[in-house]
């Protein structure tokens, strides 16, 4: 009986397909190198990503490398493939709130047209939540800001933060 236990042993692994040294060495490299998926649904822009002691929004940019006349394009969500939600012209102001996990996009708030507004973004706020407020949102490339200083708005400006100043 032991005889025929080591003939089976012996046998059995001749029964399975040859297998290529460089077998595993494909998967994982296919692995690596397949795209990550990307989604087509809109990424919010969250406000408030410092805390209640800062304003919700906490910078503000304009367009840069943008041709006069020109226009950069604002995405919805923080990816060259995402679907084109607006345009902001050469040399108007926005508001930036937040970045993409790898740094290439920002998140920003900007009024329509030469509407001077505030968004509801140069205050604080309580916590951090999506942006849902009068203006408009979205994610635009990061190599195509100029960030410029948040300014407080002259409304906002008591005998405390003057003196603070």
């Amino acid at each position: 009986m032991r005889r025929f236990l080591l003939l089976l042993a012996l046998f059995l692994p001749s029964c399975g397909e040859a297998v290529d040294d460089n077998h595993f060495a494909d998967d994982i490299h296919q692995e690596r190198t397949k795209s990550p998926p990307v989604t087509t649904e809109a990424v919010a822009v969250r406000i408030g990503e410092l805390g209640p002691n800062f304003p919700a929004c906490n910078a503000a940019g304009t367009p840069r490398n943008v041709e006069a006349g020109a226009a950069l394009g604002v995405r919805t969500a923080p990816f060259d493939t995402a679907k084109e939600s607006g345009r902001i012209p050469a040399g108007q102001r926005f508001f930036v709130c937040t970045r993409s996990h790898d740094q290439k996009w920002f998140g920003i708030v900007y009024a329509e047209g030469d509407k001077a507004q505030t968004c509801g973004v140069s205050s604080p706020i309580a916590s951090r939540r999506a942006y849902d407020g009068p203006c408009k949102s979205g994610w635009v490339s990061s190599p195509f800001v100029k960030l410029t200083a948040q300014t407080i708005p002259a409304q906002q400006v008591d005998s405390t933060t003057e003196n603070a100043l």
